[in-house]
């Protein structure tokens, strides 16, 4: 999953950043709010994070070209302003969620994946399953046939992806781009290795192999009968 994080405080930004990187999610950030609208004009997203006080274009702005553009992606806004006229002018432009500063990390990640939810119409489980393979998305516990998976953080984040993705060919492009967000460069084999890394934890000694290369498209995991 992707977001874009428009926030000139490098320390939240920071805190943010590194937080939703840890939960799975691909992170773009934007320290201004031209580039944050070019971001969000050009850029499949999932939700937006915007900061309202932002050098060369405020957050209100920002929000409301986006919506005149047609772009419906969930918008929450983060603010130090917390008047209820602060709150309710903000959604009437057009964002989703308020969310003032400061804030705890574990409310605004409940509130990305309840936008998500809405947004997709589907409610989430904390728990991903393929097959007897399982990911908590609360505790982070990776766990194969009951056997725990220890997995590094860009694992942990890949693993996510094809979960929530079970049973559909994802490219290697569309791996770089949620879970290392940038793009693709055809001479790095980043994806290849880290997906060799990945098949050695969840599907070596297990029965049956769960994630599958499709020579010349991408990788899908999947239990196949």
């Amino acid at each position: 999953m992707r977001l874009l994080l428009v926030e000139d405080d490098v320390k939240i930004a920071s805190f943010v950043v590194k937080g939703l990187s840890a939960a799975g999610f691909a992170v773009d950030h934007a320290t201004d709010g031209e580039r944050g609208l070019d971001l969000g004009l050009s850029e499949p997203y999932d939700v937006i994070i915007v900061d309202l006080m932002l050098p060369k274009r405020d957050g209100l702005s920002l929000i409301e070209r986006l919506r005149r553009e047609k772009i419906k992606t969930p918008v929450i806004i983060l603010s130090a302003k917390d008047s209820v006229d602060d709150r309710v002018k903000g959604l009437e432009i057009g964002s989703d969620d308020y969310l003032t500063k400061p804030f705890a990390f574990s409310e605004l990640l409940a509130r990305v994946q309840a936008l998500m939810r809405r947004a997709s119409g589907t409610i989430e489980s904390t728990r991903l399953t393929v097959g007897d393979l399982s990911l908590d998305l609360v505790t982070r516990e990776v766990a194969r046939n009951g056997q725990r998976i220890e997995l590094q953080p860009l694992e942990y984040a890949l693993l996510a992806y094809l979960m929530r993705n079970a049973g559909k060919v994802v490219s290697k492009t569309m791996i770089m781009e949620h879970v290392w967000h940038y793009n693709f460069d055809p001479q790095t084999n980043v994806v290849e290795a880290r997906i060799c890394r990945l098949r050695d934890k969840i599907d070596k000694g297990f029965d049956p192999k769960l994630l599958h290369t499709v020579r010349g498209v991408g990788y899908v995991l999947r239990k196949d009968k």
